[in-house]
């Protein structure tokens, strides 16, 4: 298909950030919220973790129909309707009265912005030149950077002012301004035409994907390096700072804030530069050997020194966040491994692998500090042992893929 115009593109890409920035903003406020929630809904670490990462749960659930109705319906259609769900459990979470209904209404609004940024990348396939793939991807995640980064101060200081409740039922406006704006702007799906062998792969469903080597080849990074550096981001870098580190819970949301800056203007650079690296040969391959043992050395070093480095811990994080979004290149370089007909399934069959990851590290991670607690160790060495945990997933799923067959 013919790429569209700049205009109508960068129109496009605009509508799609904001309907990203507020799923992101959602996805991440629950770190801020967290010692508001903990003292409101009498928290343990597990029911925190379970709260933050049931978002994730939800997420992941729409992950493989979600694919598949992307292929055949389009971005426009498909978001429309996820985003509808989005619009009532925002308002769900703010009229909550218990734990259970806080998390019920956290699903909802995971279910509900689970296609905000596949349906973009779905569209952006088949709407922008090959070289724009990878700076459209970077860019979207730079958008969500800038959610993350509003979920931090911002919340805070609105939290303070009006309440966490009334912020839910903004969030819940936003997102039905977001529908109203991608039903003007955004242009219908017109099917590709299909061949027989279009056909044969369509009834194939997903089996094409998970056969795919390489997609098995970075599902392991997506899982746990990726997804469980967005689980320490929205959730356990916050608890770390404060139980760890001794940071009081206003410093805990600057050091936040700083790193969602920090990675915003990471993905901001990543999509300037990858058309270069590209040409220069940097493949994203290459850039995972190179990148990912700096990530996994840092992250060491703030499990292992523990509240030894108390005021430089929030830097220590923002670095490992940082450097951890060259792990953000993989999912576009899935995609495009695969043919333009199945570019909405590999997408999402590889964001459902990064979301159970987040899923997974958010919960395990709280389920890890609890037992550790249980064992009589003190709260610092629980979140010492609970992240070492994770830790050496981490450089397992690096060493499959440096010794994994290569496609």
């Amino acid at each position: 298909m013919t790429p569209l115009p700049r205009r109508q593109a960068v129109s496009i890409f605009l509508v799609f950030a904001f309907a990203y920035f507020i799923s992101t903003l959602i996805r991440a406020v629950t770190a801020t919220l967290a010692p508001t929630l903990v003292t409101e809904f009498s928290l343990n670490a597990r029911d925190l973790g379970l709260l933050a990462g049931g978002y994730f749960f939800g997420f992941a659930l729409t992950q493989l129909p979600l694919g598949t109705w992307l292929d055949r319906f389009g971005p426009k259609r498909v978001i429309l309707g996820f985003l509808g769900i989005a619009v009532v459990g925002a308002f769900a979470f703010a009229q909550a009265s218990s734990f259970q209904w806080l998390l019920a209404s956290r699903v909802l609004c995971g279910v509900g912005v689970s296609a905000c940024l596949m349906a973009p990348l779905t569209g952006y396939r088949r709407w922008l030149a090959p070289e724009n793939l990878m700076r459209a991807n970077s860019w979207m995640l730079m958008v969500g950077a800038l959610g993350m980064v509003a979920s931090t101060l911002p919340v805070q200081w609105i939290v303070s002012v009006a309440g966490w409740r009334p912020l839910f039922i903004a969030l819940s406006a936003m997102v039905a301004l977001a529908m109203v704006l991608i039903y003007l702007q955004v242009p219908h799906w017109h099917a590709a035409p299909t061949s027989v062998s279009s056909q044969s792969t369509a009834s194939r469903g997903y089996g094409e994907v998970w056969r795919n080597p390489y997609f098995r080849k970075m599902a392991p990074l997506g899982f746990f390096n990726y997804g469980g550096m967005v689980a320490m981001q929205t959730l356990w870098a916050a608890p770390w700072m404060v139980k760890v580190a001794g940071y009081t819970p206003a410093q805990a949301a600057m050091g936040l804030f700083w790193i969602n800056v920090s990675m915003l203007l990471a993905f901001l650079a990543w999509g300037s530069l990858n058309p270069t690296l590209a040409r220069k040969g940097y493949s994203t391959d290459r850039l995972l050997v190179i990148g990912m043992p700096v990530v996994l050395a840092i992250f060491a070093i703030i499990i292992i020194a523990g509240g030894a480095i108390s005021t430089e811990a929030g830097f220590a994080w923002l670095l490992f966040c940082v450097t951890s979004t060259v792990g953000g290149q993989v999912q576009p370089a899935v995609g495009m491994a695969f043919r333009a007909e199945l570019a909405g399934r590999a997408l999402s069959a590889f964001n459902l692998v990064i979301f159970a990851g987040v899923f997974s590290v958010q919960w395990g991670v709280g389920l890890l500090i609890d037992g550790f607690r249980t064992t009589g160790m003190s709260e610092v060495v629980a979140y010492q042992g609970a992240l070492g945990v994770y830790g050496l997933c981490c450089l397992g799923s690096y060493l499959y893929f440096l010794t994994a067959k290569k496609p």
